[in-house]
Protein backbone atom coordinates (compact mmCIF):
# COMPACT_ATOMS: atom_id res chain seq x y z
CA UNK A 1 0.00 0.00 0.00
CA UNK A 2 2.97 2.68 1.08
CA UNK A 3 4.51 1.57 -2.65
CA UNK A 4 0.95 2.45 -4.38
CA UNK A 5 0.96 5.93 -2.35
CA UNK A 6 4.21 7.03 -3.55
CA UNK A 7 4.04 5.77 -7.02
CA UNK A 8 0.36 8.02 -7.06
CA UNK A 9 2.33 11.04 -5.90
CA UNK A 10 4.62 10.69 -8.25
CA UNK A 11 2.00 10.77 -10.28
CA UNK A 12 0.84 14.29 -9.40
CA UNK A 13 4.09 15.27 -9.58
CA UNK A 14 4.34 14.03 -12.98
CA UNK A 15 1.51 16.04 -14.27
CA UNK A 16 2.64 19.03 -12.46
CA UNK A 17 5.71 18.74 -14.95
CA UNK A 18 3.83 17.88 -18.01
CA UNK A 19 1.33 20.00 -17.84
CA UNK A 20 3.62 23.51 -18.90
CA UNK A 21 5.05 21.36 -21.87
CA UNK A 22 1.78 20.36 -22.87
CA UNK A 23 0.84 24.72 -23.07
CA UNK A 24 3.72 25.15 -25.45
CA UNK A 25 2.26 22.56 -27.69
CA UNK A 26 -1.00 24.13 -27.89
CA UNK A 27 -0.11 27.71 -28.14
CA UNK A 28 2.58 25.93 -31.14
CA UNK A 29 -0.79 23.77 -32.74
CA UNK A 30 -3.28 27.24 -32.35
CA UNK A 31 -5.13 25.23 -29.84
CA UNK A 32 -6.61 28.21 -27.77
CA UNK A 33 -9.73 29.45 -27.08
CA UNK A 34 -10.70 33.12 -28.57
CA UNK A 35 -12.94 35.29 -26.49
CA UNK A 36 -16.27 35.63 -27.64
CA UNK A 37 -19.85 36.22 -26.47
CA UNK A 38 -19.93 32.88 -24.85
CA UNK A 39 -16.08 32.80 -23.27
CA UNK A 40 -15.29 34.25 -19.50
CA UNK A 41 -11.68 34.26 -20.81
CA UNK A 42 -10.78 37.61 -21.82
CA UNK A 43 -7.97 36.44 -23.60
CA UNK A 44 -6.73 33.85 -25.78
CA UNK A 45 -5.78 30.71 -23.60
CA UNK A 46 -3.97 27.39 -24.42
CA UNK A 47 -6.46 24.71 -24.23
CA UNK A 48 -5.27 20.76 -24.43
CA UNK A 49 -4.50 20.25 -21.19
CA UNK A 50 -6.05 17.09 -20.95
CA UNK A 51 -3.30 15.74 -22.83
CA UNK A 52 -1.31 16.43 -19.91
CA UNK A 53 -3.53 14.11 -17.33
CA UNK A 54 -3.99 11.40 -20.21
CA UNK A 55 -0.21 11.26 -19.98
CA UNK A 56 0.03 10.89 -16.46
CA UNK A 57 -2.54 8.46 -15.90
CA UNK A 58 -1.32 6.30 -19.01
CA UNK A 59 2.58 6.70 -17.28
CA UNK A 60 0.95 5.75 -13.93
CA UNK A 61 -1.50 2.45 -14.79
CA UNK A 62 1.00 0.74 -17.68
CA UNK A 63 4.59 1.71 -15.70
CA UNK A 64 4.22 2.56 -12.43
CA UNK A 65 1.37 0.17 -11.45
CA UNK A 66 1.05 -1.83 -14.27
CA UNK A 67 1.13 -5.14 -12.10
CA UNK A 68 -1.90 -3.50 -10.35
CA UNK A 69 -4.48 -4.47 -13.36
CA UNK A 70 -5.77 -7.29 -15.45
CA UNK A 71 -3.87 -6.75 -18.72
CA UNK A 72 -6.82 -6.95 -21.04
CA UNK A 73 -9.21 -4.77 -19.44
CA UNK A 74 -6.56 -2.26 -19.42
CA UNK A 75 -5.64 -2.55 -22.98
CA UNK A 76 -9.10 -2.45 -23.90
CA UNK A 77 -9.76 1.12 -21.70
CA UNK A 78 -6.73 2.57 -23.34
CA UNK A 79 -8.04 1.89 -26.91
CA UNK A 80 -11.24 3.65 -25.64
CA UNK A 81 -9.47 6.65 -23.69
CA UNK A 82 -7.33 7.06 -27.18
CA UNK A 83 -10.64 7.99 -29.18
CA UNK A 84 -11.71 10.22 -26.80
CA UNK A 85 -8.52 11.99 -26.70
CA UNK A 86 -8.42 12.20 -30.39
CA UNK A 87 -11.69 13.55 -30.86
CA UNK A 88 -10.70 16.29 -27.65
CA UNK A 89 -7.61 17.06 -29.57
CA UNK A 90 -9.47 17.55 -33.36
CA UNK A 91 -12.38 20.07 -31.51
CA UNK A 92 -9.34 21.65 -29.54
CA UNK A 93 -7.86 22.53 -32.95
CA UNK A 94 -10.28 23.41 -35.22
CA UNK A 95 -13.97 23.23 -33.28
CA UNK A 96 -16.09 20.14 -35.01
CA UNK A 97 -19.83 20.28 -34.50
CA UNK A 98 -21.23 18.26 -31.30
CA UNK A 99 -22.31 15.68 -33.32
CA UNK A 100 -19.45 14.87 -34.37
CA UNK A 101 -18.12 14.59 -30.84
CA UNK A 102 -21.48 13.01 -29.76
CA UNK A 103 -20.57 9.88 -32.89
CA UNK A 104 -16.65 9.72 -30.86
CA UNK A 105 -18.44 9.69 -27.55
CA UNK A 106 -20.38 6.55 -28.86
CA UNK A 107 -17.64 4.69 -30.32
CA UNK A 108 -15.48 4.23 -27.55
CA UNK A 109 -18.23 3.50 -25.57
CA UNK A 110 -18.90 0.32 -27.78
CA UNK A 111 -15.22 0.00 -27.16
CA UNK A 112 -16.01 -0.15 -23.59
CA UNK A 113 -18.90 -2.21 -23.84
CA UNK A 114 -17.80 -5.23 -26.11
CA UNK A 115 -13.83 -5.12 -25.49
CA UNK A 116 -13.38 -4.13 -22.06
CA UNK A 117 -16.91 -5.91 -20.89
CA UNK A 118 -17.62 -3.09 -18.64
CA UNK A 119 -21.22 -2.38 -18.38
CA UNK A 120 -24.32 -2.13 -16.21
CA UNK A 121 -25.85 -5.01 -15.90
CA UNK A 122 -28.01 -5.11 -12.69
CA UNK A 123 -29.93 -2.25 -11.06
CA UNK A 124 -30.89 -2.67 -7.46
CA UNK A 125 -34.32 -0.89 -6.16
CA UNK A 126 -35.30 -0.12 -2.78
CA UNK A 127 -37.77 -2.10 -1.40
CA UNK A 128 -38.35 -4.05 -4.85
CA UNK A 129 -35.52 -6.12 -5.30
CA UNK A 130 -32.05 -6.60 -7.73
CA UNK A 131 -32.81 -6.60 -11.46
CA UNK A 132 -30.74 -8.07 -14.25
CA UNK A 133 -31.17 -5.52 -17.18
CA UNK A 134 -30.57 -8.28 -19.97
CA UNK A 135 -30.63 -6.51 -23.40
CA UNK A 136 -31.26 -3.27 -21.59
CA UNK A 137 -27.57 -3.21 -20.46
CA UNK A 138 -26.12 -2.10 -23.49
CA UNK A 139 -28.58 1.13 -24.65
CA UNK A 140 -28.47 1.91 -20.81
CA UNK A 141 -24.22 1.43 -20.82
CA UNK A 142 -23.75 3.62 -23.84
CA UNK A 143 -26.76 6.14 -22.57
CA UNK A 144 -24.57 6.55 -19.08
CA UNK A 145 -21.30 6.77 -20.72
CA UNK A 146 -22.47 9.46 -22.99
CA UNK A 147 -24.45 11.83 -20.70
CA UNK A 148 -21.51 11.83 -17.57
CA UNK A 149 -19.00 12.23 -20.44
CA UNK A 150 -21.20 15.87 -21.77
CA UNK A 151 -22.10 16.19 -18.30
CA UNK A 152 -18.52 17.35 -17.32
CA UNK A 153 -17.87 18.83 -20.49
CA UNK A 154 -21.09 21.19 -19.61
CA UNK A 155 -19.69 22.39 -17.03
CA UNK A 156 -15.76 23.14 -17.95
CA UNK A 157 -17.06 26.67 -17.93
CA UNK A 158 -14.76 28.27 -15.24
CA UNK A 159 -10.63 27.97 -14.42
CA UNK A 160 -10.69 24.85 -12.30
CA UNK A 161 -14.41 23.99 -12.01
CA UNK A 162 -14.62 20.74 -13.69
CA UNK A 163 -11.05 19.57 -12.53
CA UNK A 164 -12.03 20.27 -8.98
CA UNK A 165 -15.01 18.66 -8.93
CA UNK A 166 -14.05 15.97 -10.88
CA UNK A 167 -11.47 15.13 -8.09
CA UNK A 168 -14.16 15.68 -5.54
CA UNK A 169 -16.22 13.02 -6.84
CA UNK A 170 -13.70 10.32 -8.13
CA UNK A 171 -11.97 10.04 -4.66
CA UNK A 172 -15.23 9.38 -2.76
CA UNK A 173 -15.68 7.27 -5.51
CA UNK A 174 -12.68 5.50 -4.72
CA UNK A 175 -12.93 5.65 -1.24
CA UNK A 176 -16.59 3.76 -1.55
CA UNK A 177 -15.38 1.42 -4.12
CA UNK A 178 -12.39 0.22 -1.71
CA UNK A 179 -14.42 0.05 1.12
CA UNK A 180 -17.53 -1.85 0.38
CA UNK A 181 -16.08 -3.50 -2.26
CA UNK A 182 -14.31 -7.43 -1.69
CA UNK A 183 -10.44 -6.73 -0.99
CA UNK A 184 -9.81 -8.80 -3.94
CA UNK A 185 -11.52 -6.25 -6.57
CA UNK A 186 -9.39 -3.36 -5.37
CA UNK A 187 -7.82 -2.78 -8.53
CA UNK A 188 -11.02 -0.23 -9.83
CA UNK A 189 -10.35 1.93 -6.96
CA UNK A 190 -6.48 2.35 -7.56
CA UNK A 191 -7.39 2.75 -11.18
CA UNK A 192 -9.49 5.83 -9.81
CA UNK A 193 -7.12 7.42 -7.49
CA UNK A 194 -4.49 7.06 -10.52
CA UNK A 195 -6.70 9.57 -12.36
CA UNK A 196 -7.38 11.82 -8.84
CA UNK A 197 -3.40 11.77 -8.93
CA UNK A 198 -3.34 13.56 -12.50
CA UNK A 199 -5.80 15.98 -11.76
CA UNK A 200 -4.47 16.99 -8.66
CA UNK A 201 -1.34 17.44 -10.38
CA UNK A 202 -2.84 19.43 -13.24
CA UNK A 203 -5.22 21.64 -10.87
CA UNK A 204 -3.03 24.51 -9.95
CA UNK A 205 -2.17 25.30 -13.39
CA UNK A 206 -5.49 25.40 -14.31
CA UNK A 207 -6.97 27.25 -10.88
CA UNK A 208 -8.13 30.41 -11.23
CA UNK A 209 -5.70 32.26 -12.65
CA UNK A 210 -5.62 29.45 -15.07
CA UNK A 211 -2.35 29.31 -17.02
CA UNK A 212 -4.24 26.46 -19.56
CA UNK A 213 -7.72 25.17 -20.08
CA UNK A 214 -8.42 21.52 -19.53
CA UNK A 215 -10.22 21.96 -23.72
CA UNK A 216 -12.50 19.26 -24.75
CA UNK A 217 -8.90 16.96 -24.72
CA UNK A 218 -9.61 17.14 -21.03
CA UNK A 219 -13.17 17.67 -19.96
CA UNK A 220 -14.15 14.77 -22.65
CA UNK A 221 -12.02 12.55 -21.13
CA UNK A 222 -12.07 13.11 -17.88
CA UNK A 223 -16.26 12.51 -17.65
CA UNK A 224 -15.69 9.67 -20.27
CA UNK A 225 -13.21 8.14 -17.55
CA UNK A 226 -16.06 8.77 -14.70
CA UNK A 227 -18.71 7.12 -16.32
CA UNK A 228 -16.33 4.22 -17.02
CA UNK A 229 -14.82 4.25 -13.67
CA UNK A 230 -18.26 4.65 -11.90
CA UNK A 231 -19.55 1.32 -13.58
CA UNK A 232 -16.49 -0.72 -12.85
CA UNK A 233 -15.86 1.18 -9.66
CA UNK A 234 -18.91 1.23 -7.97
CA UNK A 235 -20.35 -2.18 -9.67
CA UNK A 236 -21.04 -4.55 -6.58
CA UNK A 237 -21.92 -1.65 -4.23
CA UNK A 238 -25.24 -3.31 -2.77
CA UNK A 239 -28.48 -0.50 -2.87
CA UNK A 240 -27.28 2.05 -5.18
CA UNK A 241 -25.29 0.70 -7.66
CA UNK A 242 -27.08 3.84 -9.32
CA UNK A 243 -27.76 5.85 -7.41
CA UNK A 244 -24.39 6.74 -5.39
CA UNK A 245 -22.81 7.77 -8.93
CA UNK A 246 -25.49 9.89 -9.48
CA UNK A 247 -25.04 11.83 -6.42
CA UNK A 248 -21.58 11.63 -6.30
CA UNK A 249 -21.70 13.64 -9.51
CA UNK A 250 -24.92 16.18 -9.08
CA UNK A 251 -23.13 18.71 -9.84
CA UNK A 252 -22.27 18.00 -13.33
CA UNK A 253 -25.82 15.86 -13.83
CA UNK A 254 -28.32 18.45 -11.83
CA UNK A 255 -26.74 21.21 -14.40
CA UNK A 256 -26.72 19.50 -17.77
CA UNK A 257 -30.78 17.83 -16.64
CA UNK A 258 -31.66 21.36 -16.14
CA UNK A 259 -29.96 22.74 -19.27
CA UNK A 260 -31.79 19.72 -21.10
CA UNK A 261 -34.61 20.80 -19.81
CA UNK A 262 -34.26 24.76 -20.07
CA UNK A 263 -33.28 24.63 -24.27
CA UNK A 264 -36.47 22.17 -24.61
CA UNK A 265 -38.71 25.03 -22.92
CA UNK A 266 -37.39 27.55 -25.17
CA UNK A 267 -37.16 25.01 -28.21
CA UNK A 268 -33.96 25.53 -28.95
CA UNK A 269 -31.36 23.16 -29.99
CA UNK A 270 -30.34 20.76 -26.69
CA UNK A 271 -26.67 21.05 -28.23
CA UNK A 272 -26.59 24.57 -28.77
CA UNK A 273 -24.52 26.07 -25.45
CA UNK A 274 -25.33 28.97 -23.60
CA UNK A 275 -24.30 31.16 -20.43
CA UNK A 276 -27.19 30.03 -18.33
CA UNK A 277 -25.66 27.17 -16.50
CA UNK A 278 -25.06 26.79 -12.48
CA UNK A 279 -21.61 28.80 -13.06
CA UNK A 280 -22.73 31.81 -14.92
CA UNK A 281 -25.99 32.16 -12.36
CA UNK A 282 -23.32 32.47 -9.53
CA UNK A 283 -21.41 35.01 -11.37
CA UNK A 284 -24.93 36.60 -12.09
CA UNK A 285 -25.26 37.18 -8.54
CA UNK A 286 -21.94 39.09 -7.72
CA UNK A 287 -19.33 36.17 -6.97
CA UNK A 288 -16.10 36.15 -8.53
CA UNK A 289 -14.57 33.75 -10.79
CA UNK A 290 -12.84 32.17 -7.55
CA UNK A 291 -15.52 32.29 -5.33
CA UNK A 292 -17.67 30.91 -7.77
CA UNK A 293 -15.24 27.49 -8.12
CA UNK A 294 -14.94 27.52 -4.20
CA UNK A 295 -18.84 27.30 -3.60
CA UNK A 296 -19.53 25.00 -6.47
CA UNK A 297 -16.43 22.84 -4.58
CA UNK A 298 -18.54 23.15 -1.36
CA UNK A 299 -22.05 22.31 -3.05
CA UNK A 300 -19.63 18.99 -4.69
CA UNK A 301 -18.29 18.01 -1.09
CA UNK A 302 -22.23 17.57 0.54
CA UNK A 303 -23.20 15.73 -2.26
CA UNK A 304 -20.22 13.77 -1.98
CA UNK A 305 -20.69 13.47 2.01
CA UNK A 306 -24.40 12.68 1.59
CA UNK A 307 -23.11 9.64 -0.84
CA UNK A 308 -20.96 8.10 2.07
CA UNK A 309 -23.81 7.56 3.79
CA UNK A 310 -26.01 5.42 1.83
CA UNK A 311 -24.13 2.33 2.34
CA UNK A 312 -24.33 3.01 5.84
CA UNK A 313 -28.01 3.57 5.94
CA UNK A 314 -31.22 1.35 6.35
CA UNK A 315 -33.28 0.95 2.87
CA UNK A 316 -36.10 3.93 4.93
CA UNK A 317 -32.78 5.85 5.28
CA UNK A 318 -31.63 5.84 2.17
CA UNK A 319 -35.28 7.32 0.41
CA UNK A 320 -35.28 9.48 3.04
CA UNK A 321 -31.66 10.86 1.75
CA UNK A 322 -33.34 11.04 -1.32
CA UNK A 323 -35.67 13.30 -0.78
CA UNK A 324 -33.99 15.30 1.18
CA UNK A 325 -31.17 15.63 -1.47
CA UNK A 326 -34.19 16.35 -4.10
CA UNK A 327 -36.09 19.30 -1.84
CA UNK A 328 -32.45 21.06 -1.07
CA UNK A 329 -31.26 20.69 -4.72
CA UNK A 330 -34.85 22.26 -5.60
CA UNK A 331 -34.58 25.24 -3.22
CA UNK A 332 -30.69 26.33 -4.39
CA UNK A 333 -31.87 26.13 -7.51
CA UNK A 334 -34.50 28.13 -7.02
CA UNK A 335 -32.21 30.41 -4.72
CA UNK A 336 -29.65 31.23 -7.66
CA UNK A 337 -32.66 31.98 -10.08
CA UNK A 338 -32.32 28.58 -12.45
CA UNK A 339 -35.49 27.24 -11.57
CA UNK A 340 -39.32 28.69 -10.12
CA UNK A 341 -41.36 25.87 -9.13
CA UNK A 342 -41.84 28.59 -6.13
CA UNK A 343 -40.91 25.75 -3.39
CA UNK A 344 -38.85 28.15 -1.88
CA UNK A 345 -41.59 30.65 -1.55
CA UNK A 346 -43.61 27.78 0.30
CA UNK A 347 -40.98 27.24 2.64
CA UNK A 348 -40.19 30.85 3.42
CA UNK A 349 -44.26 31.39 3.99
CA UNK A 350 -44.45 28.45 6.36
CA UNK A 351 -41.46 29.20 8.19
CA UNK A 352 -43.24 33.40 8.54
CA UNK A 353 -46.43 31.86 9.62
CA UNK A 354 -44.22 29.23 12.19
CA UNK A 355 -42.79 32.28 13.42
CA UNK A 356 -44.99 34.50 14.20
CA UNK A 357 -47.05 31.58 16.05
CA UNK A 358 -43.89 31.06 18.12
CA UNK A 359 -44.20 35.17 19.01
CA UNK A 360 -48.04 35.41 19.26
CA UNK A 361 -46.94 32.53 22.22
CA UNK A 362 -44.45 34.54 23.80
Amino acid sequence: MFAIIVKLIFTMILAAVVTPFVRKIAIVLGAEDQPNQRRINKEPMPTLGGLGIFVAFTFATFILLRNQFPTHELIAVFCAECIIVLVGIIDDIREISPWKKLIGIVLASLVIYFLAGIRMSNLTIPFVGNFNLGWWQFPITILWIVAITNAVNLIDGLDGLATGVSIIGLFTMGVIGFFFLNVSNAYPSILIFCLVAALIGFLPHNFYPASIYLGDTGSLFIGFMIAVLSLKGLKNVTFVSLIIPIVILGIPIIDTAYAIIRRLWNKEPIMRPDKRHLHHQLLRLGFTQRQTVLIIYGLALIFSFVSLLYPLSSKAGNVLLTIAILVGVELLLEAIGITKLRLLKVAQKLSGRINDHHLNDE
